[in-house]
């Protein structure tokens, strides 16, 4: 029977049970192999190494991973051999824990642990260093395995610093390339490499290849406007880069150099902004945290840990500010892209559509001084092109033309209007538009040959870019095709032509002002079911912003890019055809969305 009155009032201290199994689940503890070959490679920063080399190769069947370095080796005992003993026999004892505190400097290692990593890369570990009679010792350890030997190492010269090797790697490792471990050591040890100025390289014998490990180096822009952080147990460092937001952006935190936590926002206590953001690259180094000793990977979340996240909250609040002025000032420029895409595609749809039916927005000469500020849309107010110079109205005409402004050779000819519809007995023109890569107008050396391939009518002056048809007594549809030529070059374009006894009632046009695109502004209006209206006392396209169809639309630029456009051609559509039916109205957004989204890029 269990007697209270035995355990009333005793106590004692804490003791390893089986010192052995203590050891395995401390070995095992370290998950990651490029984590285990870092902390090798921190053993000899630590011994002041001024090169290191690690090197991955196949020998006699069998893969290994060697790392020498030329830093003080290990540690001597006091007949001035390698103090190999001392290593095997204080785990977690390590020697550099009784440094003095300025002695210490950037040292990382303090758990004694650190070799033990090999248990994650393969199956045996030797270890070799030469002492001060000139003699080069190793010892050698195995996987799961208790003994330890130390013996001597025929060698003609002994050599500086510490070579380890590990064999064989384990098989679900063996294509832990030099590559990957590059990679990982310019990202996990980049401050320890910039700070220490040593070299490493990482030498694969299988791919034949060589890499020097650099410091990585982040995108975006340096953040310059931060206040020094300060907590109760020290300063912490902030290198914090400004970029778009992307889902491989991330914020590591680092102690002494060396990577913790590769995404701070894997720690429950920076799960808001401005850390979840995406826009963050860099690093926070925290000297002063406490790391879990098992896998070196992660922080104990003490009174350390919580000074820390206090001493970040002033930084936080820049942060976000910051954030949020860079998306609105992305989202003006975005939309000033948008727009200038939309004008494009506009000015390419209503070339090919002909100018009695359809015509660009009317501003009023004295709205120009309205015009809406960056400040309310970021967007200039776009005048149409003529149709002698299709590119006029984005820039302002130059007297004199630059070398660039020249054509280029032919590369591609339209037809305006590439679609028409006209009555039975009537006659129209067409004209012939020829254009260089650049889609600038070519205008020399040019020949003409129009056909009709195809339906009723009949051309005249057909060797010339512009070609008079004329429909005949009968409906139907007329396929008309034109060949330019330049030397050899040719290019053919197609248009056609509808004949109709049934025609639409001309719409009446406003007398006076400017045609051109007005640009567009946004006004969040949630549970309002417009989409868009034309403020022509404004000269702008209302867009709301929070209707569910401009919601799912901003998932990506394309998507956005399309919405808005079918929304200028509602308004447009609306603006040219007043009191047509519904019907009617649609199919003329049915034409005009063929020919201005083939355009829209």
């Amino acid at each position: 029977m269990y007697n209270r009155q035995m355990h009333k009032g005793q106590s004692g201290k804490l003791r390893i049970g089986d010192d052995w199994n203590a050891i395995t689940v401390i070995a095992l503890s370290q998950q990651s192999p490029l984590k285990a070959v870092a902390e090798l490679v921190e053993n000899s920063i630590d011994a002041h190494a001024s090169n290191i080399v690690i090197t991955r190769g196949k020998e006699k069947g069998l893969h290994y991973l060697r790392i020498v370095d030329d830093g003080d080796g290990i540690p001597r005992d006091e007949s001035g051999l390698p103090d190999f003993q001392y290593v095997a026999t204080h785990i977690c004892d390590s020697v550099k824990r009784r440094l003095r505190r300025e002695d210490r400097g950037d040292v990382q290692g303090e758990f004694g642990i650190g070799l033990l990593s090999f248990w994650t890369l393969g199956e045996k570990i030797v270890l070799t260093s030469a002492g001060a009679d000139g003699r080069t010792y190793e010892m050698r350890m195995g996987k799961g395995e208790p003994r330890y030997t130390i013996t001597e190492r025929k060698r003609l010269f002994p050599e500086k610093g510490t070579e380890v090797v590990v064999h064989p790697l384990l098989p679900g490792i063996r294509n832990l390339s030099g590559e990957k471990i590059q990679w990982y050591l310019a990202s996990e040890l980049r401050d320890r490499i910039k700070h220490t100025g040593v070299t490493i390289q990482a030498i694969d014998r299988q791919a034949r290849t060589r890499h020097t490990v650099v410091p990585r180096e982040f995108s975006g822009n340096l953040i310059h406007r931060l206040p020094a952080v300060q907590s109760e147990f020290g300063e912490i460092y902030l290198e914090l880069y400004l970029d778009d937001s992307r889902p491989e952006n991330h914020v590591g935190l680092y102690r002494h150099g060396t990577r913790v936590v590769e995404d701070i926002v894997q720690l429950d206590a920076f799960q808001h902004a401005p850390w979840m953001s995406g826009c963050l690259q860099g690093i926070i180094d925290a000297p002063f945290l406490n790391l879990t000793p098992g896998t070196r990977t992660g922080i104990l979340h003490d009174e350390r840990f919580d000074a820390m996240s206090r001493a970040l909250e002033p930084a936080e609040g820049i942060l976000a500010q910051m954030i949020e002025e860079q998306k609105k000032a992305a989202e003006e420029q975005a939309s000033k892209e948008i727009l200038k895409s939309i004008h494009r595609a506009f000015r390419e749809a209503l070339l090919a559509l002909p100018a009695e039916e359809y015509d660009w927005f009317q501003i009023s000469e004295g709205k120009h001084d309205s015009r809406p500020s960056r400040k309310n849309s970021g967007l200039p107010l776009l005048e149409q092109g003529t149709a002698e110079d299709p590119e006029a109205g984005e820039s302002e005409l130059k007297p004199q033309r630059e070398f660039f402004d020249f054509p280029g050779p032919l590369y591609k000819a339209v037809i305006s209007p590439a679609a028409c519809t006209l009555r039975v007995g009537e006659s129209r023109n067409f004209r012939a538009i020829a254009r260089d890569r650049n889609r600038r107008l070519v205008e020399e050396n040019l020949s003409f040959q129009w056909t009709i391939e195809e339906g009723p009518g009949r051309l005249l002056e057909t060797a010339s870019e512009i070609v008079h048809f004329e429909a005949l007594s009968e409906p139907g549809l007329a396929h008309l095709k034109v060949l330019v030529r330049q030397g050899e070059t040719e290019c053919e374009a197609e248009a056609l032509a509808t004949v109709t006894d049934q025609f639409l009632p001309d719409t009446p046009k406003l007398a006076g002002g400017k045609q051109g695109l007005p640009a567009y502004t946004f006004e969040h209006k949630p549970g309002e079911l417009w989409r868009s209206r034309f403020d022509q006392t404004r000269n702008l396209i209302v867009i709301n912003n929070a209707h569910r169809d401009f919601v799912y639309s901003s998932r990506n630029r394309t998507l956005k890019l399309r919405y808005i456009c079918r929304l200028y051609i509602k308004e447009l559509v609306h603006n040219n055809f007043p009191g047509l039916s519904p019907d009617q109205l649609l199919e003329r957004m049915v034409e005009l969305s063929l020919y201005t989204e083939e355009h829209l890029k």
